[in-house]
């Protein structure tokens, strides 16, 4: 049943955040602006968006008066999306867009009422098929139409992969190609005027698929914001699954719980690694000039284990924990987890319990075994997951000229104490393309910048100053030099390229608190240092070229 309405607008909020809009989409001018409440509502219900997707099926089409509270009572739970408030007046259109015939795409296209000209594709993450109505919503707040989906399945786990390898292709590549395609269509049938320019964003596996659009599309886009991208995707789901072995069950003799690890251990991670940077504040802020010893924690005479110190066996088990993964003929797998995300890896990797993403990759994609366990995993698996390679899910491309060419942008962002994905696998990408493409960091630098967030967990929070417009909850202002995805908007639109861009941490997360730090994060390979002053004050900090 198709449900084609308009919701009465919060009239009050409806004023407040188009009032914020105005203020903050400023970047370009508007295309198709400021049609009154009405016709903008007429125009909206009187679209046929069939006409211009094949192969489809409509489930929604309404108005929504900025400020409502969408709920999406069909969302699989799994996803923890029951509900969204838009923050703009938005025509959504909701289709199932088919892929084959046995597979569809659930898709998005929020069309907000003041349109910058500008397109927006949202990516996904893990291993999931949730639409992030909060990234679509974080679009249309600064202008853009903005499409997202849930790449080909619903629900974060991975059955729907099971002996169904066109939704497995939807996941890799083609669920993000197809809503693209649609919502430039709908975008320049709704405005009668073609998106001037195209974007993407996206987090880990949504990184992931930046990079894939740039590898198997380079036209898709002029400009792609790519955060801890989930690349060498098979090797990083082994290092993910080899985790179960290194750290041993939740109940084993030597199980080092999570409260050591937040506690005793990243408290001597900090002792021997804080100060490096010249600062005591808690934060790393180049990890990889900290070599951690964990054998300062060996219980010597009277120690008491786990409060104090550790057991010869449990230090073991850290320096295996924070080691590269190696395959069979010692080649480098994977690289080693940062010291300093010990806070939030306690919550998957270091548990006690098998990664569930490459749980069900290994069960569902590899071995078509639902009854597969990790607990035997060894180099035979990572060379099975790797042979595989379904559709090239690897994204590990060597060359990027192709997309480059079209003087496109990447900006690839990596907090540096990611608990889900090392941050050291993002440089050593880096470094790969370099060499594929014998470019210099200069050259690189004209269409691909790496920015190195210290103190920010897994796409978002943590301890440094980690908001920088990745999301709607990582965002302060709109503004380039402040904001990734407004950055790019200027280097794509403009040619200036982001030379920092400055990350901001409110006191415990909240902006009615005020400013705690502020720190402008340095590109790849430059590394921020410490000069002299106030630490939480930008200018007390410097880029100097590794």
């Amino acid at each position: 049943m198709v449900d084609i309405h308009w919701l009465e607008p919060a009239q009050d909020i409806l004023n407040i955040l188009n009032t914020t809009i105005l203020a903050t989409a400023t970047l370009a001018p508007k295309v198709f602006a400021g049609y009154s409440a009405k016709p903008f509502i007429s125009t909206c219900l009187a679209f046929d968006p069939l006409q211009y997707v094949s192969n489809a099926v409509l489930n929604i089409q309404e108005f929504i008066p900025a400020g409502t509270t969408v709920s999406f009572p069909d969302n699989d739970p799994s996803c923890s999306r029951p509900s969204q408030i838009v923050s703009v007046d938005i025509c959504r259109i909701a289709l199932e867009i088919k892929t084959s015939d046995r597979s569809s795409v659930i898709f998005e296209n929020w069309l907000p009422s003041e349109w910058t000209g500008r397109f927006l594709t949202t990516g996904n993450s893990g291993i999931d098929g949730c639409v992030k109505y909060e990234d679509v919503d974080y679009g249309v707040m600064h202008g853009f139409s903005t499409v997202g989906s849930n790449n080909g399945h619903n629900g974060t786990g991975g059955f729907a992969f099971y002996h169904n390898d066109d939704v497995l292709e939807d996941y890799v590549w083609r669920s993000l190609h197809t809503i693209t395609e649609a919502g430039k269509n709908l975008t320049g049938a709704f405005y009668l005027s073609p998106p001037t320019k195209s974007y993407y964003i996206g987090c880990s596996s949504g990184g992931r698929q930046g990079i894939k659009a740039a590898e198997m599309f380079p036209k898709d886009f002029d400009g792609i914001v790519a955060g801890a991208p989930a690349v060498n995707f098979n090797n990083m789901t082994s290092w993910r699954a080899s985790f179960y072995e290194k750290t041993g069950p939740a109940n084993s003799t030597d199980f080092i719980q999570a409260s050591i690890w937040m506690g005793l251990i990243h408290d001597e991670v900090l002792r021997q690694c804080d100060t490096i940077d010249g600062v005591e504040d808690g934060i790393i802020e180049d990890p990889s000039l900290c070599s951690f010893r964990p054998e300062a924690l060996i219980c010597g005479a009277g120690g008491s284990i786990g409060a104090d110190c550790l057991s010869t066996s449990q230090v073991r088990i850290v320096r295996k924990v924070l080691s590269p993964l190696y395959g069979s003929s010692g080649e480098l797998v994977f690289p080693s987890m940062q010291p300093g995300s010990e806070f939030f890896a306690v919550q998957k990797l270091y548990s006690g319990i098998p990664f569930p993403y490459s749980l069900d990759w290994f069960r569902y994609v590899v071995y078509s075994n639902p009854t597969y366990t990790l607990s035997q995993f060894s180099t035979s698996d990572m060379t099975a997951a790797q042979s595989l390679n379904p559709f090239n899910v690897q994204t590990y491309p060597s060359d990027l000229i192709p997309y480059a060419k079209r003087n496109s942008k990447i900006l690839i962002y990596h907090g540096l104490q990611d608990n889900q994905i090392t941050s050291y696998s993002s440089e050593r990408f880096y470094n790969h393309l370099a060499r594929g493409t014998s470019l210099s960091s200069t050259e690189m630098d004209k269409f691909l910048r790496y920015f190195r967030i210290s103190g920010m967990f897994h796409c978002n929070s943590g301890p440094g100053a980690w908001m920088i417009g990745q999301s709607s909850s990582g965002s302060t202002i709109f503004n380039p030099d402040e904001n990734v995805l407004a950055a790019m908007v200027r280097w794509v639109e403009e040619g200036v390229a982001p030379e920092v861009i400055e990350g901001t941490k409110y006191v415990d997360d909240l902006k009615e608190n005020g400013v705690e730090t502020k720190r402008k994060h340095c590109r790849y390979p430059y590394r921020n240092t410490y000069t002299s002053g106030d630490a939480n004050l930008p200018e007390s900090w410097t880029c100097i070229y590794r």
